[in-house]
């Protein structure tokens, strides 16, 4: 097997042409013949014993022709790709037979390559960072959630509801002093202040008591779901069957003891707090900037970008969704009958986030082929290691499933981020 002849067709579409020897072929005729002989008759033979000669002579010398190309076409094309230095992009092939015969055959094939592009001035973007500043009212913030989560909850007989306390109602909606489908509730649990309920319904059900009967009006909001309803003014019966509060816990000692497995004192927690918070934001600020640094290398990117590119990523995408259904316990169909997703809707969905992902891929790829970036034996061995621990896998195995050229691109594309992220002008 051996590549011809390397020609540019089209943008990102190469023909290359390949010739298989007589030798190759003839070898593969005889597997051929070896695996297909076992179901063929020939009066006169017993079933699978008909020689090759005899089969060719009633079917003709090509009978075995067509499937013994099949069997040599992939790695022949493969071999030809990488004799020529071609990268190929999974897409369509167009593919052609040119000549066949006992000695051997040639095939032209078009395939679509990856593309050239360019990127300039990756160095010096200026990115706008967000703050870190941890301030009273963010750690009093994180402390009134704890309380939330530490808080009880107990029931109310002698006062009226107030904002903030939770109220079982009972409750039925009237349009010109008729019902209306979908306005009826019982023992409906609702969080008074939630804004849960449409304008002006919570409010109005704040000051009632416990077993109380009323009547409040409220008007149905121009966008409202149900078309006879927009705009609309409506009346409600209400019942409250129940009111509750929730309780928190006083900020001292005790509760800090409780909630904090380092501080103490409520000055030691405010700090802990502070401290986690810090961490919080910073984090925050360094996603922030990756993302707006990616973004900038997106539109920095040139070149025609083959359709393929983009599609072979949505479907890796579709598979990293499915695969996360799994880890809750659903799978991708069952979640498709549930919401009527289907894969153009999902296409449609993500198709922004695919190129967006196919052109930064690109843009770094670039930049560490103009900063001849490289992976050491060491920075292999590191995330070898650290997959390793991700999987719970013995390291010489990790390195069997995880294919070494595949790692060093990866590696030198990590290392194209951070060259640019270290030459950014951050303010």
């Amino acid at each position: 097997m051996s590549l011809v002849a390397s020609n540019k067709v089209d943008t990102n579409r190469v023909e290359v042409e390949v010739a298989v020897s007589g030798e190759d072929f003839k070898k593969e005729i005889e597997r051929v013949y070896r695996k297909q002989v076992k179901s063929i008759n020939i009066p006169g033979f017993r079933k699978g014993k008909a020689p090759r000669a005899v089969i060719e002579k009633m079917y003709g010398k090509e009978v075995f022709y067509e499937d013994a190309m099949q069997n040599l076409y992939p790695q022949a094309l493969q071999d030809a790709v990488d004799e020529a230095g071609l990268k190929v992009v999974n897409d369509k092939i167009d593919l052609d037979v040119t000549e066949v015969s006992e000695d051997g055959f040639t095939f032209k094939a078009v395939v679509t390559t990856y593309p050239e592009v360019s990127i300039d001035s990756y160095k010096g973007i200026e990115v706008e960072a967000l703050s870190t500043e941890v301030t009273d009212e963010k750690v009093q913030e994180e402390i009134d959630k704890a309380r939330q989560r530490a808080s009880r909850v107990e029931d109310v007989t002698d006062r009226p509801a107030k904002d903030g306390d939770t109220v079982v109602i009972d409750f039925e909606g009237f349009k010109d002093g008729v019902a209306f489908e979908g306005g009826k509730g019982e023992d409906y649990s609702l969080t008074l202040g939630s804004g849960s309920f449409i304008p002006g319904f919570e409010e109005q059900v704040v000051g009632h008591s416990l077993d109380e009967e009323f009547t409040i009006n409220v008007t149905f909001p121009e966008d409202y779901q149900a078309e006879e309803l927009k705009g609309q003014p409506a009346e409600f019966k209400i019942t409250i069957n129940a009111i509750s509060e929730r309780i928190l816990p006083e900020l001292d000692d005790d509760f800090v003891q409780d909630v904090s497995e380092s501080a103490s004192t409520v000055d030691e927690y405010k700090a802990e707090i502070a401290k986690n918070v810090q961490e919080e934001l910073e984090q925050q600020r360094d996603d922030d900037i990756e993302n707006k640094l990616v973004d900038a290398l997106v539109e920095k990117v040139e070149g025609e970008i083959p359709e393929a590119m983009y599609t072979n990523k949505l479907d890796d995408m579709l598979k990293e969704f499915d695969y996360r259904l799994r880890s809750q316990g659903l799978d991708l169909n069952t979640y498709m009958q549930y919401t009527g997703l289907t894969k153009e809707s999902f296409n449609d969905q993500y198709r922004d986030e695919a190129e967006k992902r196919v052109k930064v891929r690109l843009a770094l790829e670039k930049i560490a082929e103009i900063e001849n970036l490289e992976a050491t034996e060491d920075d292999l061995n590191a995330e070898y290691q650290k997959m390793a621990e991700m999987y719970k896998m013995d390291a010489d195995k990790v390195k069997e499933l995880v294919p070494i050229d595949d790692l060093k691109l990866d590696v030198v594309v990590s290392k194209a981020m951070d060259l640019v992220k270290e030459n950014a002008v951050i303010k």
